[in-house]
């Protein structure tokens, strides 16, 4: 059987998503009684729970109509299922025989793609916002110089406590396990820059809304809006930006996007003498 038969059964969504049936990978896999291949459906499930994901966005199940001859269908009970899902799935299937190697295999080799695919995204996300910060810090500052605010270190601190639920800069720093020379800001991930973000260019707007005036009354607002995004996050069910995890220095995910970017070139560079 050639590799690529993994491949031929990928399906893909409307979205441009790919997917795979329960129904095809059991026969590809060699389960003539489709129980026994439900039986490793569930130790993948209970893999995917223990690695932290959501189960249902890797194993969606549904009602999939299939033909039984003269142009009749009927309903039977499929699982639609992602890349990750898949992995775990050959994973706990037979190793024993022979298709099973190769779908490990497979799929070992795309789930490491597609998890470089995403890291990279994730690092070109993070250096955007990094700089987005940058600017818009810029801004936030210029704007409270103007309205009397003298110490921009309590300005900044307050905006924080009222993110991270009354923890200051220090807490944050300490938290991150950062040495005395690394910026909080250079070890986030794009999700926190991006409420970081928020936080700052409505900090920076609601000043010049209301005309507000003097130290104390600057540091209130910053507090305020970070209070207000931190509630938007909990009213969505998200994870408050001091329990993401810590990245690496924003340097290296330039390096990395570097590093990615010359090897493309260098790919578009090749061909026939």
């Amino acid at each position: 059987m050639k590799e690529n038969t993994f491949e031929s059964i990928k399906r893909i969504d409307e979205n441009g998503r790919e997917y795979w049936s329960s129904r095809e990978l059991a026969k590809v896999l060699e389960y003539a009684d489709y129980r026994k291949f439900l039986n490793v459906t569930d130790k993948a499930k209970v893999a995917c729970e223990n690695s932290g994901e959501v189960i249902h966005n890797h194993f969606v199940h549904t009602d999939e109509m299939v033909p039984i001859g003269s142009g009749a269908e009927r309903p039977v009970d499929t699982i639609f299922l992602s890349r990750y899902a898949c992995y775990l799935i050959v994973q706990n299937s037979d190793p024993t025989k022979v298709v099973v190697a190769k779908g490990q295999t497979y799929f070992a080799i795309q789930t490491h793609r597609q998890e470089k695919a995403d890291n990279l995204i994730e690092d070109h996300n993070r250096v955007f916002l990094r700089e987005e910060m940058k600017k818009h810090n810029t801004s936030l500052i210029q704007t409270a110089s103007q309205a009397g605010v003298e110490s921009f270190a309590i300005f900044q601190n307050a905006g924080y406590k009222g993110l991270y639920g009354g923890r200051t800069m220090q807490d944050i720093h300490t938290k991150k396990k950062l040495k005395k020379s690394q910026k909080i800001l250079d070890h986030m991930n794009s999700e926190e820059l991006a409420a970081n973000l928020f936080r700052a260019t409505q900090t920076d707007a609601k000043i010049k809304r209301e005309n507000i005036r003097g130290q104390g009354s600057a540091n209130l607002a910053h507090y305020e809006v970070g209070q207000k995004v931190r509630a938007t996050i909990a009213n969505l069910g998200g994870t408050m930006p001091e329990e993401l995890p810590t990245p690496d220095a924003i340097g290296k995910a330039q390096t990395r996007i570097k590093k990615a970017q010359g090897v493309k070139k260098l790919g578009k560079g090749k061909g026939t003498l």
